[in-house]
């Protein structure tokens, strides 16, 4: 697999401008390195929109969705620290999803990430699925310029979790259900990529995923890793 872990935290959002300075300078120094040192946490990436909205995405491996869902993590999403209650309170357009890692296959990380938010119906689901993990997204790995492709689908029991972080944003947090990540060496390359997975999956699910994506593309701009000091 691609991705660090089987459990990951996609998170979307906006930033009112005046906050961007505070922003980056909280979100190197401070959070990624705080939510990284949670034990079963892997790594952190934040991303900003090159297409598309909202214009930052952040993505946050860990071992499993348990580790997500554990007491480690609510304990640090109960408590946090001035500085994120501040800044915390600039986020606008909040999307928020705790996934597990149906599929991960690719060679490794690319400095483009599109992402692609959508829904299946409930009689759909173990079809899509199927499809998904055992057709479509093997091919699409191979591509030339694919680094990395991703299917997480949202623990919705643990991402509604109330905690005071999420209290402290001022705007209401949504849950995507179903999140392709493609991740790949150029826009053009991801951009192809979304669009031939777009037709394999009106061709072969028919209604079960036709219902319009939300999807936008992301630069990586920061990327934070357990270091020798930090727990876990």
């Amino acid at each position: 697999m691609s991705l660090a872990g089987m459990g990951v935290v996609c998170i979307w959002h906006d930033l009112l401008a005046d906050a961007k300075d505070d922003f980056y300078q909280w979100h190197a120094r401070e959070h990624m390195p705080e939510r990284v040192a949670i034990p079963g946490f892997r790594r952190g990436r934040r991303y900003v929109a090159v297409a598309g909205a909202p214009e930052f995405f952040n993505l946050y491996e860990a071992d499993t969705a348990e580790v997500l869902g554990g007491r480690d993590y609510l304990n640090r999403l109960n408590a946090p620290t001035e500085w994120t209650r501040r800044v915390v309170t600039s986020f606008r357009n909040v999307s928020r999803s705790i996934c597990r890692v149906a599929f991960s296959g690719g060679v490794g990380q690319g400095g483009l990430m599109l992402t692609r938010c959508f829904d299946v119906g409930a009689a759909d689901r173990e079809r899509a699925l199927t499809a998904l993990r055992q057709r479509l997204l093997p091919t699409l790995a191979d591509r030339t310029g694919i680094a990395g492709v991703h299917l997480c689908v949202a623990d919705e029991i643990i991402s509604n979790v109330d905690t005071a972080e999420k209290k402290a944003r001022a705007d209401a947090t949504s849950v995507p259900a179903w999140i392709v990540l493609i991740e790949g060496l150029s826009q053009s390359a991801v951009v192809a990529a979304e669009a031939s997975l777009a037709a394999q999956m009106r061709a072969t699910l028919d209604a079960a995923c036709c219902a319009p994506a939300v999807t936008a593309v992301y630069r990586l701009e920061h990327e934070c890793g357990k270091t020798s000091g930090s727990a876990g």
